[in-house]
């Protein structure tokens, strides 16, 4: 008989079983004529030896493979009704489906991470280049008189103001020689200049009474412009209050002023019925635009080498496109222009003798909407004439003054061709100049008992002051 280590693995198992098969039936054969009494029915001794005959008996080689220990895993059976096939394969999706879930949730966390972070610098950029529109309108909650700025240098009507780009400092014009700088936080007087020594008479060598008309601000803070009430601009430093140059060119008293938005190019516009563009860095005369054919009264612009402007009695609008070296006109007003601020580059608001109050757009060369009598009628039944306007740039708040002593908010919605009256402040004597500061939170009223202009009235109850406007409002939305 051959060894059992040259055999399979397995194969003394099978031996082992065929011989206890053979065993078994050996055993359970009769042989003809010797019939035992209990042939037909088995003992209990039988079924008892055949139980310890099922019984399986080890082997040798078996023994010595457990001895050894081998490479044979043993389950118990316990493990095996822990764990059945099924369970496992529910086991294993479940723990498929918790890692999706969590690469999913990552995902969603870096989307939203990568939108917000979109839409920051988005809302940064159109910020930076003065396209983000925002409407504040509709959420002003209360607007209430913070209080008043006085100086005995301005015992005269307020003519003009102006606010640096930060808010931190306002600049202020009167009837008088002087300028005062402020400090808006503290609303403490801090510098001041003259323009008298520093003013040069026309050759027709008439006398005349010293004013600052109009004043505008770089966007850097690093130039400061006058109108001092003649032909003559005067360049100033606003950081040292010292004189830079005085630019002359204008034939005629110079009306408006205003700096392109982030750059040191200067529109002037005047009664000689022209627009001028200086540059500051180069303290040179750049060229003149002609178009208007009464005095101008009023300029603005923003980023783009363009520039608004007011053309009084001819009641027409221009935009002049320097670049292009062409001019838009708009007509709608029945009687001469004061005032025209733009909101943005598509839509611009404007204010007349006639008491009305226009919403234009540039697309269109008549206003879109229109406000008759917006501050009601005087005392001789003629309506007020509107002598300032202000606009949050880039948004939907605009103000307006007249001769009423009469503060307005208007809310514009050129979408919907409206223009909204939302609040009213009563201050008393003629409102000469408004400026808000950037977000909308501050109004500065510049308050005469004269018109800056002329003195056809006089508000002897008025007090010559500025007036500081405090604005609360909601949380801002973008569009």
């Amino acid at each position: 008989m051959s060894s059992s280590f040259f055999l399979k693995p397995g194969a003394a198992k099978q031996a082992n079983k065929k011989r206890k098969i053979n065993a078994t039936k050996s055993k359970g054969v009769v042989k003809p004529g010797k019939r035992t009494q209990n042939a037909s029915a088995p003992g209990p001794k039988n079924q008892r030896r055949s139980k310890v005959e099922d019984e399986e008996i080890a082997s040798d080689d078996e023994e010595y493979n457990s001895d050894v220990g081998g490479n044979t895993l043993a389950f118990s059976a316990d493990e095996e009704e822990e764990e059945t096939a099924q369970d496992k394969r529910l086991r294993l999706a479940k723990q498929y489906l918790s890692a999706i879930e969590k690469q999913e949730s990552e995902r969603a966390e870096d989307r939203e991470l990568s939108k917000t972070v979109e839409q920051r610098l988005q809302t940064e950029y159109l910020d930076s280049v003065g396209r983000l529109r925002r409407n504040i309108a509709g959420g002003i909650k209360s607007c209430t008189i913070q209080g008043f700025l006085k100086h005995k240098l301005h015992h005269t009507p307020l003519c003009a103001l102006a606010l640096s780009a930060d808010g931190k400092f306002l600049f202020t014009g009167a009837k008088s020689q002087y300028v005062l700088k402020w400090c808006t936080e503290s609303g403490k007087f801090i510098d001041k200049c003259d323009v008298l020594p520093h003013r040069e008479e026309p050759e027709t060598g008439k006398k005349r009474r010293s004013h600052v008309i109009a004043i505008c601000l770089s966007s850097d803070m690093k130039f400061m412009a006058l109108a001092e009430g003649g032909p003559h601009i005067q360049i100033w430093c606003p950081q040292t209050m010292k004189h830079v140059k005085t630019f002359k060119g204008h034939r005629d008293n110079v009306a408006a002023l205003v700096f392109r938005k982030g750059t040191h190019e200067l529109y002037s516009a005047a009664k000689d019925r022209s627009v001028k563009i200086w540059s500051v860095d180069e303290l040179a005369y750049v060229e003149s635009l002609f178009g208007h054919q009464t005095a101008v009264t009023s300029i603005d612009a923003l980023s783009r080498e363009r520039a608004i402007t007011a053309g009084g009695s001819d009641c027409s609008l221009r935009i002049w496109k320097i670049t292009e070296e062409s001019q838009l006109i708009y007509n709608g007003h029945k009687d001469g222009i004061e005032c025209v601020k733009l909101i943005n580059d598509e839509h611009f608001v404007s204010g007349g003798v006639d008491g009305a109050i226009s919403l234009w757009s540039a697309m269109k060369k008549k206003p879109i909407c229109t406000t008759q009598v917006a501050h009601g009628l005087g005392d001789n039944g003629v309506a007020n004439w509107i002598t300032a306007i202000a606009v949050v740039v880039n948004t939907d708040l605009v103000a307006t003054g007249s001769c009423d002593g009469c503060v307005r908010l208007w809310q514009t919605n050129p979408n919907a061709r409206k223009l909204q009256q939302i609040n009213s402040l009563s201050i008393g004597g003629f409102i000469n100049g408004l400026t808000f500061n950037a977000d909308g939170t501050k109004l500065y009223v510049a308050v005469g008992q004269e018109h800056r202009l002329g003195r056809w009235w006089r508000h002897k109850d008025a007090k010559n002051n500025i007036v500081i406007v405090d604005i609360k409002l909601q949380s801002t939305s973008s569009k």
